[in-house]
């Protein structure tokens, strides 16, 4: 992929994964367009990265989605690569849930509903231009689920069969479908404080812009880049070594 000249939108770009892929893209000569629920971190953002575009935007809401794709195709017409980054982490017992529903299907409408709609909104707007892409930002966890959050992992295993199926739809079309599948990170999410022991993010960061830089189609750092060839037993071993701690 060439990293120059494009224009991207990041979904949850304002923070994280999204914010480091935010920054590296512009650096490198890219027109870089980041969305999020809350205002005030977008334009934290802006003043970090002030050639940024910024755009509010709930993807957990449909209207809202539908929103976002008008005005970047309106603003940015020129857009080519989507990045669907956004996601959230709910830790919990799944046998003495107490939320309402809604609680834990915000979840499953961030990280997966939200990416494969966003993913099917562009691909006609992205389809034939020069270094077409959809990155999607997947988990270590969609390949060996962390018990302690089953949504989360469910939803990213979610992500990475659509991304597999996407890839293969989309290659007629000219545009390269890219998973990136973090291992745990140095990040907020899920909460301040719950990944301090991951890799640091510009570390991470870094990887990832390696690999797409290289053509790969799939990006894992770590313990993650070895879930991405695990064989079954394998799965089910790293399974009971991470959630019978």
């Amino acid at each position: 992929m060439e990293l120059a000249g494009n224009t991207i939108l990041i979904t949850g770009g304002a923070s994280g994964i999204g914010f480091a892929l935010a920054e590296r893209f512009s650096k490198s000569g890219s027109n870089v367009i980041i969305c999020g629920r809350r205002e005030e971190q977008l334009r934290k953002a802006q003043q970090k990265l002030p050639q940024a575009h910024i755009r509010v935007c709930d993807v957990s809401l449909e209207s809202e989605r539908t929103a976002l794709h008008r005005w970047v195709t309106e603003e940015h017409p020129q857009i080519n690569i989507l990045v669907n980054n956004a996601g959230i982490q709910q830790r919990f017992d799944i046998i003495n849930a107490k939320e309402d529903w809604s609680y834990f299907q915000k979840e499953i409408q961030i990280n997966l509903e939200a990416p494969i709609h966003l993913s099917m909104l562009f691909l006609p707007q992205i389809s034939g231009k020069d270094n077409a892409a959809i990155i999607n930002i997947s988990s270590g966890l969609a390949f060996t689920p962390g018990v302690f959050a089953p949504i989360y992992s469910a939803t990213k295993a979610g992500l990475h069969s659509f991304t597999m199926s996407l890839r293969h739809r989309a290659a007629a079309q000219r545009v390269s479908v890219i998973e990136v599948a973090p291992p745990a990170v140095n990040s907020d999410l899920g909460g301040a404080g719950l990944h301090t022991f991951g890799v640091p993010l510009d570390e991470f960061a870094d990887a990832v812009f390696l690999g797409l830089a290289t053509g790969d189609s799939e990006i894992g750092y770590g313990t993650s880049q070895k879930a991405l060839r695990m064989t079954r037993d394998e799965i089910d071993e790293a399974f009971r070594r991470m959630n019978n701690r």
